[in-house]
């Protein structure tokens, strides 16, 4: 039985870059026949329909036409983008996977860092060829408003390739599903290949955070493919905000984010550079985080343009409590880890703490003062925080203590 006369995947035009057009139309005889436009044809052309030969054999297709306009696309992206096409002109489950890359399979952590979170449109390989190089500190395949949507379904199987054929240059590996209940489907193209975390759109209570809990425990279960996944619900309506802290304080919630455009939207206001719109939300949300003992994320800035403002929004989103924010441009990303990471004031006042706090220690002191101010264990576990910061981000030695001769106590 056929689903459609001719199916269709990829993108063909002329600034599409790293992608393929492939389409499929199924015939009654003559076996199944390639037609292949390349530029790369001469050096390539072989190994491409051997790829394509090796595809429509797995799918039991026996004759077809099939054309295919290449712009320089990957194997991960061609194999997915044929798999599209093929189902969309036969009803079937099975799955063409490439082998995973071996660079691809490495574990998160609940408290990594996450300064930044790169969006990559989960439809458009160009972006994703070398998203590693920036070095964000995660890489989001976005399969939700990046992605029209009759191109839902391509878009799901690029993705899951892209998670088994793209290295990621040790960046966190993020998918942002769709809004709740198509974004369970979604779950079932990544959670088997080795994704780190899922974004919840559009997230208003713990109820939905358990439904995406249980539908990767079923998955796991079917695949027997078991590893950590954790999740970032995104905040992006009054009643998300109402009902922050039992979201974050779900099951495998390690982060959540805020999304204003939607939020502005569901609030009837503009988004303004200043935020004075959103500040309520924005301060709940890092409470609720606190609290729960999560991270807060801060929302993306929308004008790449601008770094200067981009600087003005990161120093006051870390003033807040924000501990990252996500990014649509790769430009910005030095700006936001330059501006969440500890500045040199910052850092000295940290050092001056903790050897004021050792000091006493050693000296056997229950009260530990700096110049006019006393200092309690909260005080010295965030200025330990730092340094260990300041150290990871190679912005301090990490035998800075040795080089720390005949200290006094000083101000603040």
């Amino acid at each position: 039985m056929l689903n459609s006369a001719i199916g269709r995947a990829g993108n063909g035009g002329e600034k599409d870059r790293s992608d393929c057009l492939i389409t499929v139309e199924l015939t009654t005889a003559g076996g199944v026949q390639f037609s292949l436009k390349s530029k790369v044809q001469t050096l390539f052309g072989n190994s491409i329909i051997s790829l394509c030969e090796k595809v429509t054999d797995f799918f039991e297709i026996r004759h077809a036409r099939i054309t295919i306009e290449d712009k320089g696309a990957l194997p991960f992206v061609l194999a997915a983008r044929l798999e599209a096409a093929v189902k969309q002109v036969i009803p079937t489950n099975k799955e063409f996977l490439l082998e995973m890359l071996t660079e691809n399979i490495y574990s998160s952590s609940r408290d990594k860092r996450r300064f930044s979170r790169l969006y990559l449109p989960g439809n458009t390989p160009s972006v994703m060829i070398n998203a590693g190089l920036h070095k964000p500190n995660a890489i989001i395949l976005d399969l939700e408003d990046a992605v029209a949507h009759d191109r839902k379904s391509e878009a799901r199987v690029l993705v899951r390739n892209t998670l088994r054929g793209l290295d990621f240059m040790g960046a966190e590996r993020m998918v942002r599903i769709n809004q709740l209940p198509t974004g369970l489907d979604d779950l079932e193209f990544i959670i088997p290949h080795h994704v780190h975390v899922v974004l919840v759109p559009k997230c208003e209570s713990a109820q939905h955070v358990h439904a995406v809990n249980d539908r990767i425990a079923a998955i796991q279960k079917k695949t027997d493919v078991y590893h950590p996944v954790w999740l970032m619900p995104i905040i992006e309506s009054a009643l998300g905000v109402v009902n922050v802290f039992e979201i974050a304080s779900s099951k495998n919630v390690v982060a959540v984010a805020i999304g204003l455009e939607d939020y502005t939207t569901d609030l009837g206001v503009n988004r303004t550079t200043q935020g004075t719109e959103s500040l309520f939300a924005r301060c709940q949300l890092v409470n609720a985080c606190k609290a729960a003992g999560v991270q807060p994320i801060d929302s993306v800035f929308s004008d790449i343009a601008d770094l200067d403002a981009l600087k003005q929004n990161v120093l006051q989103s870390k003033a807040l409590g924000f501990e990252g924010m996500g990014c649509i441009h790769p430009r910005q990303i030095k700006v936001i880890h330059e501006n969440f990471a500890p500045d040199p004031i910052e850092i000295e006042r940290a050092k001056k703490i903790v050897l004021a706090y050792e000091q006493a220690s050693e000296r056997g002191l229950g009260v530990v003062s700096l110049g006019t101010k006393m200092i309690d264990a909260p005080i010295v576990k965030r200025a330990q925080q730092t340094l260990d910061l300041a150290i990871a981000m190679d912005k301090l030695s990490i035998n800075w203590q040795e080089n720390t001769n005949n200290f006094e106590a000083g101000n603040l």
